[in-house]
């Protein structure tokens, strides 16, 4: 398919502008005018419209085919939450207006949806207050951690080291490097759980805490997690909840009341907000009462006559972490579904969730070998280990899901499994989907056993098939030139 600057013709326009009698450039310094026009493309309306058009018909997405994408819950977004996000009085503000003399009067319903959301989270997690402000899960994360330290040093403690498992999200030993701590790995054990033993072997007078994501990346609930909590607040360590798999517990389970101290919540996967693409996303960052003082600035209060502020008042805060309030029309989405769901809506939310990863376990485990044959949570993971000993690997499954018109699950993660397929068909899909996908499997499978070469030549319904993805990342080239 043709670049759009492929496509341009000199002088062709789309929409022509009435000339201006005011001279735009006499008001730039000239260092900083162009020397030659910018050289966009010169096309028709027509052919903008035709050729983004067929550019989104080449992308995957959850509106238009199955997406079991383990860990990232790529689930279906309801479209009523677009409508409440483009809602003028929403939309339409400037982030400053808070600012203003008159603005706070402006912004009160804006106000009043983070003010609310805030406690909407800490009901649904436990704690007992939030910060909006993160812009994404491993923002969240950082914040988090950055209160951890903030905490320590408050209490003049000398804390060096953060415990993580080895089945965590990446972005939790890059967060602990990034807030200046050493971080120390915790094997899993044959549950498929933190081995406590080791554990209890790595804790020390200079932990400064754990990151635990709840449940794991495995798919399982660690039924432990008070007993670890215990063990960390026995050093004086706080207990990070990675919630990124909160939708698995909705209505059944609350991180604050086992013991964590922190916890971020991915809004744009657990309260069916869209993500992917590098955005946008919302990691709101909820605290226990200890933690309180060092939460971001600023935070929403609420006067004694009713009306809503923003107050900076906050002395130990560990200060800005995001421009202006967070990504509001996320949180404006999350902030509609859970006032649609309601209490009971979320908790049958979280049931389905697990449901239909349980049913997928049973039917899948004939074929491919289980990772940890116990019930699971929201997502389970697989080894395409004996596929693998006939030369199909889990990469080249994935490839045959993409011609079947299924996105692949997650390959390859979490790294403690060899071969790993991590599927996570959430709660929006159907049994009818979930059948199909079970067939398709089964044919790779039966595939696999028969024809094993013929899956080295897919996907063959793609543009582009098997890059060379070294080589695209040591030599991008994002640019276009005209030759």
């Amino acid at each position: 398919m043709p670049l759009i600057f492929e496509k341009s013709v000199p002088g062709r326009r789309g929409l022509k502008n009435p000339a201006s009698d005011a001279d735009a450039a006499a008001s730039i310094p000239q260092k900083y005018r162009r020397a030659k026009a910018c050289p966009l493309p010169e096309v028709t309306e027509l052919d903008i419209v035709r050729h983004f058009t067929a550019l989104s018909q080449k992308n995957f997405s959850v509106d238009t085919n199955f997406y079991p994408l383990g860990s990232c819950t790529m689930k279906y977004n309801p479209k009523f939450t677009e409508e409440a996000a483009r809602m003028p009085g929403f939309s339409g503000l400037h982030p400053l207006l808070p600012q203003l003399r008159q603005g706070e009067k402006l912004t009160q319903g804006a106000l009043e949806v983070l003010y609310e959301m805030e406690k909407f989270l800490c009901e649904i997690t436990g704690m007992d207050a939030f910060t909006m402000q993160p812009l994404a899960g491993a923002h969240g994360e950082l914040t988090g951690v950055m209160m951890m330290a903030a905490y320590h040093k408050a209490r003049g403690n000398k804390k060096k080291y953060v415990i993580v498992p080895d089945s965590a999200h990446g972005t939790n030993p890059a967060t602990v490097a990034i807030a200046g701590y050493e971080m120390v790995a915790v094997a899993s054990d044959e549950r498929g759980v933190m081995d406590i033993g080791e554990l209890s072997r790595k804790i020390n007078a200079e932990t400064a805490g754990l990151m635990l994501t709840c449940p794991d990346t495995h798919g399982i609930f660690n039924s432990d997690v008070d007993k670890i909590a215990g063990m960390i607040h026995a050093v004086d360590g706080i207990m990070y909840c990675d919630g990124a798999n909160l939708n698995a517990v909705l209505g059944r389970f609350r991180p604050g009341d086992a013991g964590f101290d922190v916890m971020h919540v991915n809004l744009h996967k657990t309260f069916a907000t869209p993500h992917g693409g590098g955005g946008p996303g919302a990691g709101p960052v909820g605290v226990k009462e200890k933690l309180v003082p060092y939460l971001p600035i600023s935070r929403v209060i609420k006067r004694s006559d009713g009306t809503l502020a923003l107050n900076y008042d906050y002395p130990e805060s560990i200060g800005y972490i995001a421009s202006f309030y967070g990504n509001f029309a996320i949180i404006l989405r999350a902030y509609a579904y859970i006032l649609l769901l309601g209490k009971e809506g979320l908790r049958e939310a979280a049931n389905q969730a697990v449901l239909n990863a349980n049913y997928l376990k049973e039917r899948l485990k004939e074929r491919f070998d289980l990772a940890y044959d116990r019930p699971c949570m929201h997502e389970v993971v697989f080894s395409a280990s004996r596929q693998a000993k006939r030369g199909v690997h889990a990469l080249d499954i994935a490839k045959f899901l993409i011609d079947k018109g299924i996105h692949p699950p997650t390959i390859y993660f979490p790294l403690t499994v060899k071969e790993a397929m991590m599927i996570e068909p959430t709660e929006t899909e159907s049994k009818e989907t979930l059948d199909l996908f079970v067939h398709v499997l089964f044919e790779a499978d039966d595939l696999s056993q028969r024809n094993p070469a013929y899956f080295k030549d897919l996907p063959q319904s793609t543009p582009i098939t098997r890059p060379d993805e070294a080589k695209a990342a040591r030599d991008i080239n994002t640019n276009y030139f005209k030759a």
